[in-house]
């Protein structure tokens, strides 16, 4: 799904581990998903085990040799724990730091204050949109989720009505919205303008966030009922609190690493130059990582100190924090291990190889590329940078309009139907503390409508720019 890893990405295009045909690899993927599916709902065995077994179980039917696919595995599990697993980690100590001090309680308590009822869900997807327009989406989620439990808590709201709003506020920034890495690497790929291109993927985003926020999380709420998970919501330590901090502070401090990210974002726009000292310096206090970092260290003070902790107990709020995470870090990490077993053993090129003899419209033919791709992969980001290569060509004639609207048609695409090879899946089964079964009602649906809803809208545009 996410982070834009170079070992990702170098991976993608290297040759596959495997010389398997594409009915057997076919085989061979529906067999490891099926496998991960059965040992995690009919053997109840943990998702970092069944994820485990099923990249094996992968490897094996596609012909690979087992340390070749154990390779592909572990590599793919190290480069998620690394680009995800420190910035979740950061993001719980930066939430057990709200929990403790008060501040997610002032900002909890301002939110049901000033929307309730109905406004509540498009409270949610305001929120995330705008916390989401420069984030990498695991960031969005680890900032967002501990509010977002708080909210449905303290105000009895339906975990989904709340939940789902949020998380299609983030996705749809993060598939449709430079300066996101995915719709940038297709822009650079297809030879789009970045402002045309934003421009109308924010057009698309508004009907498309809509449908699959507020409208979507009605029927998700039916669908699937669960309670808040006591074991992720930040549970406030039980000493009372003098002083809590001020709205203000607690605010600017979730919001820091927005806008390192956002003016890291607009000067690789306005000044585009590597090597401008001013880039360089923005290039590295934007990244996710120090980015975090820099809320969680201010967030001592500002949050902290103004509770009134001491040294030590700032010191035992971040060692408490880590704990509730680990199960959580690995069953991202083994995603990300199964995700890049599919690459290695070539599904990425067995579908280009498929795609080449589709007669369609280009923005259509790009969409199903990219939807191909991310139903097989996991990866929206490789979805987008392997569909953009193929479908680059086609750009070459097109007005600006219509190459911007090929752009979101890949990004739309690599949006669909999330599922056990994505490593946010999990991301978000265990956040909210749902079954596979569950998830997929809920989040793989929304996805799936973000996405659908994403190509309409590009279609409707084509035939009016």
């Amino acid at each position: 799904m996410t982070s834009l890893n170079v070992e990702m990405l170098a991976a993608d295009a290297a040759e596959p581990i495997t010389s398997a045909g594409n009915a057997q690899l076919g085989i061979a993927v529906l067999a490891g998903i099926a496998v991960i599916v059965l040992l995690i709902t009919k053997f109840k065995l943990h998702a970092f085990l069944a994820l485990t077994l099923g990249s094996l179980a992968l490897g094996a039917m596609a012909g690979a040799p087992l340390a070749a696919t154990l390779a592909s595995f572990t590599t793919g599990l190290g480069s998620t724990v690394a680009g995800v697993g420190v910035l979740i980690a950061l993001g719980a100590i930066l939430g057990k730091l709200l929990a403790d001090s008060g501040g997610a309680d002032q900002i909890v308590d301002t939110i049901l204050a000033k929307a309730g009822g109905r406004a509540m869900p498009w409270a949610m997807v305001l929120i995330a949109s705008v916390i989401g327009l420069p984030l990498f989406f695991e960031v969005g989620i680890v900032l967002l989720i501990p509010v977002v439990l708080m909210v449905a808590q303290r105000g009895g709201y339906s975990l989904m009505r709340i939940g789902i709003p949020a998380l299609a506020g983030l996705s749809v920034m993060h598939g449709l919205i430079p300066p996101h890495p995915g719709p940038l690497v297709a822009i650079d790929a297809i030879g789009a303008n970045l402002g045309v291109t934003l421009a109308l993927g924010l057009l698309v985003a508004v009907p498309t966030v809509i449908i699959a926020g507020p409208v979507f999380s009605r029927y998700a709420a039916r669908w699937v009922d669960v309670p808040v998970p006591e074991r992720m919501v930040p549970q406030r330590a039980p000493e009372q609190l003098e002083r809590r901090p001020g709205f203000g502070a607690t605010v600017a401090t979730v919001l820091l690493p927005v806008v390192l990210m956002l003016v890291k974002a607009l000067v690789d726009i306005v000044v585009d130059d590597p090597e401008n000292h001013v880039q360089r310096v923005t290039d590295v206090i934007g990244s996710p990582l120090i980015a975090l970092l820099a809320a969680v260290l201010v967030g001592m003070f500002t949050l902290g100190r103004a509770a009134g902790f001491t040294k030590e107990r700032i010191s035992s709020t971040v060692e408490t924090s880590l704990a509730p995470i680990a199960g959580v870090l690995l069953i991202v990490g083994a995603g990300g291990g199964f995700k890049q077993t599919l690459i290695d053993v070539g599904v990425g090129r067995m579908i280009l190889d498929f795609s080449e003899n589709w007669s369609i419209p280009a923005l259509l033919l790009a969409w199903l590329i990219a939807v191909a791709i991310r139903l097989a992969t996991g990866s929206a980001t490789v979805a987008t940078i392997s569909a953009a290569g193929l479908v680059a060509p086609l750009a070459a004639d097109m007005s600006t309009t219509h190459a911007a609207l090929l752009v979101l048609a890949i990004g739309a695409g690599s949006l669909f139907f999330s599922h056990v090879n994505d490593a946010g899946f999990w991301l978000v089964k265990e956040y909210f503390g749902m079954t596979v079964g569950q998830t997929v009602k809920t989040w793989s649906v929304m996805e799936t409508l973000i996405s659908v809803v994403g190509i309409v809208c590009v279609l409707l545009l084509s035939l009016v720019l």
